[in-house]
């Protein structure tokens, strides 16, 4: 039964490797932080298979923390770094430290439900992807509450990513996306964006090194209390573009980490 389950997952450490690490990168996420543990484990213990948590915490001034330390959870751990460093250094921290053969980074918002999990797995293991993006701009994703002025500026950074960077993902941008740990720790350690369009660089990579990447349409709720300002996200996302591109020009990710061993082959 899925409390039993839950009950074994809190109170047992597991024995080797876990089958999935779910990451959730937060920043004052007090709020917030406990029911989207409590979803996600809810969830993910009725799936059978051992997994761990691990809280990426990006320096924050609440109680996050706290909060989720006094859990006790057998399962969970948490990663505190000293300062702000933005959400893609959390992500970033919390996916180098997942020991799980497959890795999910999560919003904190749980904007998209963790159900929505069962399909992004179904890619990577019967059908051999590598990546698998949870998409809301995908035939058969839904949107809801989401106001119409951040659905047009979603829309143009859409454009300017596929005729610019030529990334065959219509939405980098949703926070639930599923890896191999082989792929996660390759593309991560490659990483040098640290702000929110983290996720453009690493889908970059991705294409680059020659992973398979899945498209998956997902349900996604906007969820009050976004951490989000638009307009200077838009300035900072069409910086990190311009930077992706030098990056590339001047051979900076094949100097830190080369290519995968099976592209080289």
């Amino acid at each position: 039964m899925t409390f039993e389950a839950y009950e074994r997952w809190k109170s047992t450490p597991i024995e080797g490797e876990p089958f999935l690490s779910v990451v959730i990168p937060a920043y004052n996420e007090e709020i917030r932080i406990l029911p989207t543990i409590g979803a996600i484990a809810a969830h993910v213990c009725s799936l059978g298979f051992p997994w761990e948590l691990i809280v990426s915490d990006d320096g924050s001034r609440d109680k996050t923390v706290e909060l989720v330390t006094s859990l006790g959870f057998a399962n969970v751990r948490v990663l505190q770094a000293p300062r702000n460093g933005g959400k893609g250094s959390a992500v970033r921290r919390g996916v180098l430290a997942a020991r799980g053969r497959y890795i999910l980074f999560a919003d904190a918002d749980n904007s998209t439900p963790i159900e929505e999990l069962n399909k992004l797995l179904t890619k990577l293991t019967d059908e051999g992807y590598d990546i698998a993006v949870g998409s809301r701009a995908v035939e058969g994703a839904e949107e809801q509450y989401r106001p119409l002025h951040r659905r047009i500026l979603s829309a143009g950074l859409r454009w300017m990513v596929r005729n610019i960077l030529h990334i065959g993902v219509h939405d980098t941008q949703c926070g639930f996306k599923l890896f191999t740990r082989e792929a996660a720790h390759h593309l991560f350690r490659a990483q040098t964006i640290m702000g929110f369009s983290f996720d453009l660089e690493i889908l970059y990579l991705a294409h680059k090194f020659g992973y398979r990447v899945a498209e998956v349409p997902v349900e996604w709720i906007d969820a009050p209390g976004s951490k989000v300002q638009s307009f200077k996200v838009v300035r900072q996302f069409l910086a990190d573009m311009v930077r992706i591109k030098v990056n590339d020009w001047r051979g900076l990710y094949i100097r830190q980490v080369g290519y995968p061993q099976e592209v080289i082959a």
